[in-house]
C-alpha cells in the first residue's frame, strides 16, 4: 500500500479563473465551475458515443476536444481530487505510463490515457471516462508539458528523454528543454523522477526544487552532444557520464541505478528484479522509472516490480495477433531513438515488415531514416510497405539491406517465410495494422 495519506497536505497553489470561479490558493472550484464542467463532459460523452456508432475516426479524443471548447478549465477541475503523475519525453510515455498506472493501482483506482493519446483532448477524454479515481498517472506530449504542470498541479513527473521528433513540426530539443526547465522552475510539481543519463532531461529537471534521479543508460546520445546550459561540447565517456568542461554542468550522482535487468537503490544498496513480460531493452528502462516514481509516491519497491509483471501489451505494442494467416507481433518506431531499441528486438526476427507513413501524425519530414543504422537487419528476411515505403526502400539498399517492397500487409504475409512475422510501423502505419487485425 501507498504509505503517505490521498491527500497528504495542502495543494500547489493555482491561479486564475474557471467560468468565473476564481482557483486563486488552491480553493476547489464553485459550484457554476463544476456544474460547467459537469455539462460539458455529457455532451463529449454523447459525441464520442455518436463517433464509435458511426466508425468515424477520433473517437479516442473527441470527448475532450468538445468539454476543452465547452469548458476551457476542464483539466484543472477534474484533477483536483487526484494525485496525478504525468510522464512525458520523446520515447517510452506510453508505456512509461502504463507501467507507473500498475504500480498505483494497488492503492486505488487509476485514471490513465493508457491508449497514448497524450495532447489535452486525449487526456480529458481519460478523465472523463475515469469514474471514481484517486490517482491519475498520464502521459503528455513534450511540448504540451509546460501548460499541463500549470493546470493539473501535479504531484510527481516523471521525464524520460528528449530526442528528435517530428522535425515539421516539434522545436529543436533544446528548445523544449527549456520550456521544461522554466516550468518546472515555477515550482507546478512536488517532486520530479528524471533520468540523469540524459544531459537535456538533467539540465531541465535540475530547476525542480525535489529531484530524484534515475540512471538507465543513454541508448541514443546523438541529440545532445553540446551542453544545454553554455552551448559547449559535452564529454561522454560512457552511456551513463557526461559533463560539461566549459560550465561544469555535469551528470549527478543517481538515486536508483538500472543494472541489466534490475533496479538498485543508492539509499539502501537493495536490488530488485524487474521481470517484464514485454520485449526489449529499452522497457527496462522506462520499468525503472516506472519503480522509482513508485517509490517517490511511497509505493514499497517490491510492490512495484512485481506489479509490472501484469503488462502484456500496451496500446497494441508487443501484441501478438492472427491476420492474413499469419501470426505478427507488433512494434512501434517513429524516430531513430525508437529504431534503435527496436532494432535490437529484431536481431533474431524470422522475418521483418517494415511501414512507414508521412501523415500529420508522423511528420512529413521522414529525412531521419537515414540516422537509423539499418544494417543490423542484416540477414533478416525484410519487406517494405507504407505510402512512403519508396524511401525506406531506398534507404535500405544503401544500407545494403536486401528487401522486397510489397503493397500491403497481406501480401506481406503471404510472402514472408515461416514464422511469427514482426510489422515495425510509425504512428498511422501502426492504427493502419491495429485496424486490419481488429476487423471482424
Amino acid at each position: 500500500m501507498i504509505a503517505h495519506s490521498r491527500k497528504p497536505g495542502p495543494r500547489p497553489r493555482r491561479s486564475g479563473s474557471l467560468g468565473g470561479a476564481s482557483l486563486a490558493g488552491g480553493d476547489a472550484p464553485g459550484l457554476p465551475a463544476r456544474l460547467r464542467v459537469w455539462l460539458a463532459v455529457m455532451c463529449g460523452r454523447l459525441v464520442a458515443a455518436c463517433h464509435r456508432r458511426t466508425g468515424r475516426a477520433g473517437a479516442g479524443t473527441v470527448a475532450g476536444r468538445i468539454v476543452l471548447r465547452l469548458a476551457p478549465g476542464a483539466l484543472r477541475v477534474l484533477t483536483v481530487p487526484l494525485e496525478v503523475v504525468l510522464v512525458s519525453g520523446t520515447n517510452g510515455k506510453t508505456t512509461t505510463t502504463r507501467f507507473v498506472a500498475e504500480t498505483l493501482r494497488q492503492a486505488g483506482a487509476v485514471a490513465s490515457n493508457e491508449t497514448g493519446a497524450n495532447m489535452p483532448g486525449g487526456i480529458v477524454t481519460a478523465l472523463a471516462r475515469a469514474g471514481r479515481a484517486g490517482f491519475g498517472a498520464f502521459e503528455v506530449d513534450e511540448r504540451y508539458l509546460p501548460a499541463l504542470c500549470a493546470q493539473v498541479a501535479p504531484r510527481a513527473i516523471v521525464l524520460l528523454n528528449l530526442s528528435r521528433d517530428q522535425l515539421d513540426r516539434n522545436p529543436e530539443t533544446v528548445l523544449l528543454a527549456q520550456a521544461w526547465r522554466d516550468a518546472l522552475r515555477g515550482g507546478h510539481a512536488r517532486v520530479v523522477v528524471a533520468n540523469c543519463d540524459d544531459p537535456l532531461v538533467c539540465w531541465a529537471a535540475s530547476a525542480a526544487a525535489r529531484v530524484f534521479w534515475v540512471s538507465t543508460g543513454a541508448g541514443w546520445p546523438h541529440d545532445s552532444w553540446s551542453c544545454p546550459a553554455c552551448g559547449g561540447p559535452l564529454e561522454r565517456p560512457s552511456a551513463r557520464h557526461w559533463s560539461c568542461q566549459s560550465c561544469g554542468l555535469a551528470r549527478p550522482a543517481p538515486h536508483w541505478e538500472l543494472k541489466e535487468r534490475s533496479i538498485v537503490s543508492a539509499r539502501t544498496g537493495r536490488t530488485y528484479d524487474l521481470r517484464l513480460r514485454i520485449p526489449g531493452e529499452i522497457n527496462y528502462a522506462n520499468a525503472a522509472m516506472a519503480v522509482a516514481a513508485g517509490a517517490a509516491l511511497g509505493v514499497p519497491p517490491p510492490e512495484a516490480a512485481r506489479s509490472l509483471t501484469r503488462v502484456r501489451s500496451v496500446a497494441g505494442r508487443y501484441q501478438v495477433a492472427e491476420v492474413h494467416g499469419r501470426r505478427i507481433r507488433l512494434l512501434l518506431a517513429k524516430n531513430p531513438a525508437s529504431w534503435t531499441e527496436v532494432l535490437e528486438i529484431l536481431r533474431w526476427s524470422p522475418g521483418a515488415l517494415l511501414m512507414l507513413n508521412a501523415r500529420a501524425l508522423d511528420g512529413h519530414d521522414t529525412s531521419w531514416i537515414w540516422d537509423v543504422d539499418f544494417r543490423r537487419l542484416a540477414g533478416v528476411p525484410v519487406f517494405v510497405t507504407g505510402a512512403r515505403r519508396l524511401d525506406l526502400a531506398l534507404r535500405l539498399h544503401v544500407a545494403d539491406v536486401r528487401h522486397d517492397v510489397v503493397a500491403s500487409l497481406r501480401e506481406a504475409c503471404e510472402r514472408a517465410p515461416e514464422g511469427r512475422l514482426d510489422v515495425v510501423a510509425n504512428y498511422t502505419a501502426f492504427l493502419d495494422v491495429l485496424r486490419e487485425v481488429r476487423r471482424p
